[in-house]
C-alpha cells in the first residue's frame, strides 16, 4: 500500500506539471517579426495517406514570399504522384518538383530526404510528414524563431483526426497522453526532441550535424535530427502553431502495432527514461489506489488526469475528438500501460509494411 501511495503521489505531481506546462504554452507569445528567408519544403511520400491531397494543398497555399516544395519518392509509380501532378496544375505559381530517390538507406524516408536536400535551392528546410495539413501562416510562424541565432530547430504539436473507432481512440491518446508529455519535457528543459509533423532548421546547421546520411540508419529520424543539431549548442523551440494529421483507416490491430512501434522506438532512443513512463499512466494508479482503499488519492488523481487531458487536447490542440471524449482519457492509460509492457519485450517493429529490427541505440539492424 505504501508503494502504491508513493507512485500515485508521483503520478499526481506529473499531472500537475502537465497542467502547468499546458498553461504556460497557451500563454506563451507567438513568434513575430519580418524574418522570412527562402524555404525549401521537403516532403517524402510513400503511398496515399488519408486526406493526402488536402494536406499537400495546404502547403501550396502558404502566405509566404519565397518557398518551393520538393516531393520525394523511391517509386516512380507511387500512387501519390497523381495527386502531386494535380496540385501542380492547380497551383502553377508555386515552384514544386518531384525527386525520385536513388539513395539506399535502412530508413527509406531518410534516404529520400538525402536526395531532397541535395536538390533544395534555399537555405532553410522545412520537413513534414506526408499526411500533415498546415494552416496558411505555417511557414511564417515556424521560421520566425530562427531569427534568434540560438535556435536550431523549430517543431510543432499536431492534432490527430480520425473517422474509425480505432482511429478516434488513438487520437485521444495522442492528444491527452503524448502531447502533454512533450509540453512537460519542454518545460523542464529537455531540448533533444523533434516531431515529424514539423521540423524547420537551417541547411548549414544540418550539414554541420552530419546531414541526413547521419540519421539514415535510425528509425526515429525526427528525434535524431533534432538531437544532433542541438548537440552543436542550439535550442529547440516548440511553436504555438498546431498542425493536423489524419490517422489511418486501419483497425485495432493497426493501432496496437503503431503504438508498440512508438514505444519500442522511445525505449531504444531514450534508454533509462522509458522505465519511468508508467508514472504518466494515471488511470492505472487511479485503479490501483482505489483497490488499495486510498480513495482520496484516487479521486484527486482522476480529476487531475481529466483536467490535464482536457486542457492540452482542447485548449492547446483544439481537438474535437478530445472535446467529446476527454472523460475517457484515464481509460487510455490502461491501454498505454499494456503498450509500455509490450515495448519492453522485443526489438522488432512494423513500419509501412516492413519489419525492422532495432539495435539498443535505435539503429535499424535488419529489414524484412
Amino acid at each position: 500500500m505504501i508503494a502504491i501511495a508513493a507512485v500515485t503521489a508521483a503520478a499526481i505531481t506529473y499531472q500537475i506539471a502537465s497542467l502547468i506546462a499546458a498553461w504556460r504554452h497557451l500563454r506563451a507569445p507567438a513568434s513575430t517579426g519580418n524574418y522570412t528567408p527562402a524555404i525549401s519544403v521537403l516532403k517524402p511520400v510513400r503511398g496515399l495517406d488519408p486526406n493526402f491531397y488536402e494536406a499537400i494543398r495546404s502547403h501550396a497555399a502558404q502566405d509566404y514570399p519565397a518557398f518551393e516544395i520538393l516531393f520525394g519518392t523511391a517509386d516512380e509509380s507511387d500512387p501519390a504522384l497523381s495527386s502531386i501532378r494535380r496540385l501542380a496544375a492547380d497551383h502553377p505559381g508555386v515552384p514544386m518538383r518531384v525527386i525520385v530517390s536513388s539513395t539506399p538507406a535502412p530508413n527509406q524516408k531518410a534516404g529520400i530526404l538525402c536526395d531532397l536536400a541535395g536538390a533544395a535551392r534555399h537555405p532553410v528546410y522545412a520537413v513534414s510528414d506526408s499526411d500533415v495539413r498546415v494552416p496558411k501562416d505555417w511557414l511564417r510562424s515556424i521560421v520566425a524563431p530562427l531569427a534568434n541565432n540560438r535556435t536550431g530547430v523549430v517543431t510543432c504539436l499536431y492534432r490527430p483526426v480520425a473517422r474509425t473507432a480505432a482511429g478516434i481512440w488513438e487520437a485521444l491518446g495522442v492528444a491527452t497522453d503524448f502531447a502533454p508529455s512533450i509540453l512537460v519535457a519542454r518545460w523542464i528543459g529537455v531540448q533533444e526532441f523533434g516531431l515529424g509533423s514539423t521540423l524547420v532548421f537551417r541547411g548549414a546547421d544540418l550539414e554541420r550535424a552530419g546531414g541526413f546520411p547521419a540519421i539514415a540508419g535510425y528509425l526515429a529520424d525526427d528525434y535524431q535530427l533534432s538531437k544532433r543539431i542541438c548537440s552543436l549548442g542550439f535550442e529547440t523551440v516548440l511553436s504555438p502553431t498546431v498542425v493536423e494529421t489524419s490517422l489511418g483507416e486501419g483497425g485495432w490491430g493497426g493501432v496496437w502495432k503503431h503504438q508498440v512501434r512508438w514505444a519500442r522506438t522511445i525505449r531504444v532512443s531514450r534508454g533509462g527514461g522509458y522505465v519511468g513512463l508508467p508514472v504518466t499512466h494515471a488511470g492505472v494508479w487511479v485503479l490501483a489506489s482505489a483497490i488499495a482503499g486510498l480513495w482520496p488519492l484516487a479521486a484527486v488523481l482522476l480529476l487531475l488526469r481529466i483536467a490535464s487531458g482536457a486542457l492540452t487536447g482542447i485548449g492547446v490542440l483544439g481537438s474535437r475528438i478530445v472535446k467529446r471524449w476527454f472523460l475517457a482519457a484515464p481509460l487510455w492509460d490502461l491501454w498505454a500501460f499494456a503498450i509500455w509492457v509490450a515495448g519492453l519485450l522485443g526489438t522488432t517493429v512494423e513500419w509501412r509494411g516492413r519489419k525492422l529490427e532495432l539495435s539498443r541505440e535505435g539503429r535499424i539492424k535488419n529489414v524484412d
